[in-house]
């Protein structure tokens, strides 16, 4: 990867820093987009730079969409893979319900403001961290924000599910030599689910940790995206351990992929007073 610009989102731990230090390592330039400096002092420590910013708020990802722009004059790579679950029905400052917000419409936000960069490169690769969940997920478009009934787990397969299609509906709309794909990268032993608002779930993640797979393993699906030629000009698809693999049905449906990509054109829309 010498001579190239990556970003990666939600990079302090995990998958996401893995996936991070290993660009670094092959040479790359790396960016990464995190909510706490002081979590990612190690990767700043390795040359690898750091923006602030949460991913549930638009004003902030605006505002540091243009700060990666002020730094980079292209990205190679832009890895998508912050995420969080969110047990309880938590709203944005954006007045988005939480989960929705920074799984998918963060993704969406900073692809759009950033897809100018990604072009500029020769051969720019947009990386989309999903997961299977989104095989139990449904696209709830008369209640996408979860204001009839909220569950956290549907609420994560929905914005797991809005990923993939995202994906499919972006391949489409991409020059030719820019391309984009999502992943899952198995269930990963990680800080994932240990936040203020999912601390329930620690003792069911303590029971089920020995089954989990280590960051380094999780991680490899969506290096593999982000440097392998073997996937040059491959677009528009969904993997998981380093192979092409069919999602769920729902994901295919074209009518519901425009529909979901309309609404998020409005919910990321700025809007005055």
């Amino acid at each position: 990867m010498p001579q190239k610009i990556c970003l990666v989102t939600g990079a302090t731990q995990g998958i996401g820093k893995v996936a991070a230090m290993t660009l670094a390592k092959q040479g790359a330039k790396v960016g990464i987009v995190c909510r706490n400096p002081d979590r990612a002092k190690d990767l700043a420590d390795a040359g690898i730079d750091v923006f602030v910013a949460d991913m549930s708020v638009q004003k902030d990802i605006r505002r540091v969409a243009g700060e990666i722009r002020g730094k980079y004059d292209r990205l190679d790579v832009l890895m998508n893979n912050a995420g969080a679950i969110f047990i309880e029905r938590v709203l944005t400052a954006d007045g988005h319900e939480a989960t929705f917000a920074t799984n998918h419409l963060a993704y969406f936000l900073l692809t759009e403001l950033l897809l100018p960069m990604v072009s500029e490169a020769k051969a720019g690769r947009i990386v989309n961290v999903a997961s299977n969940a989104h095989a139990r997920g449904k696209i709830d478009f008369d209640d996408l924000m979860g204001e009839r009934g909220y569950s956290g787990f549907p609420a994560y397969a929905q914005s797991k599910l809005a990923n993939i299609m995202f994906t499919y509906e972006l391949a489409r709309r991409l020059p030719k030599h820019v391309t984009t794909n999502s992943l899952h990268p198995g269930v990963v032993a990680t800080g994932f689910g240990r936040g203020e608002h999912t601390r329930w779930l620690k003792p069911l993640i303590t029971i089920a940790r020995p089954f989990f797979i280590s960051a380094e393993k999780g991680a490899e699906t969506q290096i593999y995206l982000a440097t392998s030629p073997d996937v040059e000009g491959v677009s528009g698809k969904y993997f998981r351990k380093s192979r092409e693999a069919r999602s769920s049905r729902r994901s295919y449906d074209e009518a519901a992929q425009k529909r979901l990509w309309d609404i998020s054109v409005d919910l990321t829309r700025e809007r005055i007073g």
